[in-house]
């Protein structure tokens, strides 16, 4: 088991990255079920369960540029191939600081494991907690090499009030770490806005390969 991934999150969380030099980095998999790529800026991490030579050939043999090669179609194609593995899209991955004191808005645990909310974030994370408010969701789980994630989910009928904000900010007053993360898609520019509005800011991308 690696704890470069860990050790990497955690210094980008303090506001420290890794050197722009261009170069790619393959470790071990944190864990037998995350597997995939970091790419900061000009730096990249592969942390997978595979020989690092074909590694190395498949991020050659993928783009013409090196800097982009390990988030290239052709190389995460020929990754899942290799692991059989699925990924469902390239995230923006984002931090928050903890916040002191209660969240802005009234809470309620869900402890019904068989939520569905909570059967879904179970598949990506461990030690997964769900809060519900009027008109929403925030779900706290550590996620890859241990950092603790959040999700938020808004009802359509209670959309365009702030919800989500206040279910973000919610995420920074729950954690019981110092940091908290979130991964939105770029497209999804409703749910980026929502995330930045209540602090968290970007880190770098992020292709999750998980067990089909």
């Amino acid at each position: 088991m690696s704890d470069h991934v860990a050790r990497v999150l955690s210094a980008a969380a303090r506001g420290v990255f890794p050197p722009p030099d261009g170069s790619t980095v393959i470790v071990p998999q944190p864990s037998r079920r995350d597997a995939g790529v970091l790419a900061f800026t000009a730096h990249s991490v592969v942390f997978v369960d595979e020989d690092p030579a074909w590694v190395r050939a498949e991020l050659a043999a993928s783009s013409a540029d090196p800097l982009a090669a390990a988030m290239s179609p052709g190389f995460l194609t020929a990754l899942m191939a290799r692991t059989g593995r699925r990924m469902d899209t390239v995230d923006m991955l984002t931090v928050a600081g903890r916040l002191d004191g209660p969240p802005p808005l009234p809470l309620r645990e869900v402890r019904d494991p068989d939520h569905p909310r909570v059967v879904r974030a179970r598949a990506y994370r461990d030690d997964v907690r769900v809060w519900a408010a009027d008109g929403g969701v925030v779900v706290l789980g550590r996620a890859v090499a241990g950092r603790w994630e959040a999700a938020v989910e808004v009802d359509e009928a209670a959309r365009g009030q702030g919800l989500g904000v206040r279910l973000a900010l919610a995420a920074r007053h729950l954690v019981p770490d110092a940091a908290v993360w979130a991964q939105q898609p770029p497209g999804n520019a409703r749910s980026v806005r929502t995330f930045q509005a209540a602090g968290y800011r970007p880190v770098c991308a992020e292709a999750l390969l998980v067990p089909r």
